[in-house]
């Protein structure tokens, strides 16, 4: 039967998931030679041409403003044609599905030629180059698949019903499943003080503006807002205004590099999002990149990477048809920012071409566990009768703050509810009701994955992936001697687990097998091993294990554990720090990324791109910490290492660790064994042998064989639209 709940809640002062980003203030100064550096170089890098590619023999032709031409969206592509000899765009016949078109090119620095192919129908595009030289004629083809822009393009069916927010941006209202709103402008500038302040009138900045500093070029600070509906998501763009963007000819207030940003929390959809992952940044702007966002892109508005990704695809595809090519684009954002920056750059890469993670996580599935122990944890040591003092609890959930436990139950545990997340955008008369609405909108945050796990034919639900069956709670407390048999028996016999809904139960939860299968095919379960494996990663850990805050640091070493068993881990940089260090931290690293992905662009020579990343780290990057002074020390990091970054910043655990789960974090159901009692260092008594027997009559979790349903994902750009 259903347990319930009942303990006041009392003010934390805690930080929890919808925050999204590393803080970033509006002064922002490198406290290192090696930072100020880096972001010196890279200045001087966007001094060059806008990225070109090389000029190649024959004719050539590619899609650039979308790097998989079959998900197009939007009726246009950006594309860059190659043409042999001294031959001109007016030399070459283009034409698309047979019918000749002629869209205006540009010529790049390089000789190619850049230009926008508009019109395309729905469906399959065949755009072709064909040109006339002393050898014949010679031809080249493009096939674009073109998507509406509303979506979806490989996620697979959208939800509904859906709910607008468009007015929440200041755009006009819109009416659901698709919320389009017409495409707005608008201006800020930043003032002498420091702040953004809205502006009319671009031509004309008033007298407290600031000034930026754009490819050697001194620009008055005035930045270009662009808002509007792609993929059902409100998206934002902004960038140094220097007149209107010129995709072909460059624009002389931008870098030629983009920021993506994505935002916290996890939740499960079905309305379009008040919030992106924030666009107006100094830090960015002042630098002159361009900043794009959705709100689709806020994993509280949506908690599926994969519909995440398709929105991130989708807008970028907007942008550099908007602004033109760029060198790269640099991911950034903390928390389910973070989820969605591992889990885009591991299942559909080349989106983000290197990503700047802030206190991460690996994804949502490997972060529920301890979501639901927590809930589970709380409810037991306020029911029982028997005694657990204050520093028992606390080494049996693992954190090194006891109220950490009591923050994620009150920001995440009622995300597997029913409805208990429901935003207030979805009515409440649409919303679920066993009795009164049992086919009503379900708020659970698996609601956005039932495209990749499918429902329960028997109750509507998405499968879930929730299971403590096996689970030794506080195993390692019993074999450090910190707690004692007759606790470690009673603490298993009455931690219970969730149903369906969500709701306490007596019984342990056990998994749907189907989804656990389908969860590991799909990379829900971030493996590390696809994409990942070839993507630049900054992991900014600011470190908040003092306080009862979610963002606890052992995750950062969960997914480097990931990353080791696929075979790699020069790619991941994880740098530690406090909240005094914030802002040298994001500069650093930013400065850093731009720099690490310059040297790969420009690395011809042999080589795997796994080879390229490790050897063309910046002079300097690496794992570190900052000291308390502000100074940044380099030292190699592990999961409770050794050295002066440990001692600053000491890595705890969690409850799953605790139970004896490997650090990987990645088993959703573990496979059963008989219990051993030579693995415990305790001694039980005849009579706690058979209770405990009893506790667990099928066995306990087996760590040393793959979990159940465990398989390699089934690789990269997986694509859902056939439902």
């Amino acid at each position: 039967m259903a347990r319930g709940i009942t303990r006041q809640v009392v003010a934390l002062g805690m930080v929890l998931g919808s925050l999204a980003t590393v803080t970033v203030g509006d002064t922002v100064t490198a406290s290192d030679d090696a930072g100020d550096r880096a972001a010196r170089i890279v200045e001087v890098r966007t001094a060059r041409e806008a990225p070109a590619g090389r000029k190649a023999d024959g004719v050539t032709i590619r899609a650039v403003s979308n790097r998989k031409p079959r998900f197009v969206s939007g009726g246009q592509v950006l594309v860059r044609i190659g043409l042999p000899g001294r031959l001109t765009i007016s030399d070459a016949r283009i034409t698309n599905n047979g019918e000749r078109i002629r869209p205006h090119f540009e010529r790049s620095a390089n000789g190619t030629w850049i230009g926008i192919i508009s019109g395309m129908v729905l469906g399959t595009n065949r755009i072709q180059v064909e040109v006339r030289t002393p050898s014949g004629v010679e031809r080249a083809t493009l096939p674009v698949v073109n998507h509406r822009r509303r979506g979806p393009v490989f996620s697979g069916p959208q939800q509904r019903p859906f709910f607008c927010e468009t007015q929440a941006f200041g755009l006009d209202p819109a009416e659901g499943p698709y919320c389009e709103a017409p495409t707005e402008v608008s201006y800020q500038y930043r003032t002498t003080a420091g702040r953004f302040a809205p502006l009319s009138d671009p031509t004309s900045p008033p007298a407290d503006a600031a000034t930026v500093t754009v490819r050697e070029r001194e620009l008055p600070y005035v930045v270009r807002i662009e808002r509007g509906t792609i993929n059902r998501a409100v998206y934002e763009v902004a960038g140094i205004y220097s007149g209107q963007p010129q995709p072909l000819a460059g624009d002389r207030g931008w870098n030629s590099k983009l920021v993506y940003t994505f935002g916290g929390g996890c939740n499960g959809g079905y309305h379009q999002g008040a919030g992106t992952g924030g666009v107006v940044n100094d830090l960015f702007l002042s630098r002159g990149y361009v900043v794009a966002s959705s709100s689709l892109n806020v994993l509280n508005n949506n908690c599926s990477p994969i519909i995440s990704a398709e929105a991130a695809m989708m807008v970028k595809e907007h942008v550099l048809e908007t602004y033109g090519p760029a060198y790269h684009t640099i991911g950034w954002g903390g928390s389910g920012g973070a989820i969605q920056q591992y889990d885009i750059a591991d299942a559909y890469p080349q989106i983000v071409d290197g990503i700047l993670p802030s206190i991460s996580f690996p994804d949502p599935f490997s972060t529920l566990g301890p979501v639901v122990d927590c809930g589970l944890l709380n409810d037991f040591f306020e029911a029982t009768d028997v005694a657990y003092s204050a520093a028992q609890q606390r080494t049996i959930k693992g954190f090194r703050d006891p109220n950490t436990c009591l923050a994620w139950e009150l920001s995440f545990f009622n995300r597997i509810t029913a409805t208990g997340s429901c935003d207030p955008a979805i009515p409440v008369a649409v919303r679920w009701d066993a009795e009164t609405n049992p086919d009503g909108v379900r708020c659970s945050a698996a609601e956005q994955v039932a495209n990749q796990l499918g429902r329960d034919p028997r109750t509507g639900f998405v499968r879930s992936v929730l299971d403590n069956a096996g689970v030794q709670y506080g195993l390692r407390a019993l074999q450090r001697g910190t707690i004692t048999p007759a606790q470690f028996i009673e603490l298993n016999r009455g931690i219970g687990g969730v149903d369906y809904t969500g709701e306490l139960v007596d019984e342990r939860a056990v998994a749907d097998r189907a989804a656990l299968g389908r969860a590991y095919a799909a990379d829900l379960v971030n493996s590390g091993g696809l994409g990942l494996a070839q993507t630049p990663v900054i992991d900014l850990r600011n470190y908040r294990d003092a306080g009862p805050d979610i963002h606890t640091a052992e995750w950062s070493y969960v997914m480097r554990q990931r990353m080791i068993r696929q075979g790699t881990v020069g790619n991941q940089v994880i740098l530690e720090f406090g909240s005094n260090s914030s802002d040298a931290a994001a500069t650093y690293a930013l400065g850093a990324m731009d720099q690490w992905l310059t040297n790969i662009a420009d690395d011809a020579g042999p080589g795997t791109p796994g080879d390229k990343i490790v050897r063309n780290r910046p002079r300097g990057l690496g794992d570190g910490c900052y000291l308390a002074n502000g100074r940044r020390i380099r030292e190699e990091l592990s999961y409770r290492g050794s050295g002066q970054c440990p001692e600053l910043y000491p890595i705890f655990s969690n409850p799953r660790l605790v139970a004896g789960e490997p650090l990987a974090r990645n088993a959703l159901k573990c496979q059963l064994a008989p219990i051993d009692f030579s693995t415990y260092g305790a001694t039980f008594s005849r009579a706690q042998r058979a209770e405990l027997r009893s506790v667990f009559p099928n066995g306990v979790c087996d760590h040393s064989r793959p979990s159940v349903g465990e398989r390699p994902p089934e690789g990269a750009w997986i694509d859902y639209s056939d439902g």
